[in-house]
């Protein structure tokens, strides 16, 4: 599957954004999908996941609460909804998959098979 992010920008402290990821292909809807980032000199880590269905998700500790992950899977399309924003929160964003039909625990542990270009979020204190 070959994923597009979109919809980062410049967002002040306490304020919100939502990114999205169009994924190609028929089978969107057996990809697990989750979010990644990647702040400067720093590793990428895993942000949220969300299941086939879009039933379950997971979420990192450092943005329960915060952040919404979903999906549209008529529209071959995974958002991530971005509220109560830090400075912390600066990062790119990456949209990922796992190979089709494995679940969400995959991208859980980093087993990654698809990137999207990343979409850079910048939050100012």
């Amino acid at each position: 599957v070959q994923l597009q992010a979109s919809g980062g920008g410049l967002v002040q402290a306490g304020g919100s954004l939502r990114v999205s990821c169009a994924a190609s292909g028929r089978s969107f809807s057996r990809y697990s999908m989750g979010w990644f980032r990647q702040a400067p000199g720093k590793e990428r880590e895993f942000v949220a996941s969300i299941s086939w269905s879009g039933g379950s998700a997971y979420y990192a500790d450092t943005v329960r609460g915060r952040f919404t992950i979903s999906r549209d899977n008529a529209k071959n399309t995974v958002y991530l909804q971005m509220n109560n924003l830090k400075p912390e929160d600066t990062a790119v964003y990456y949209c990922a998959a796992p190979k089709e039909d494995e679940a969400q625990g995959a991208l859980i542990s980093g087993r990654v098979e698809s990137w999207g270009q990343g979409t850079l979020v910048t939050v100012s204190s």
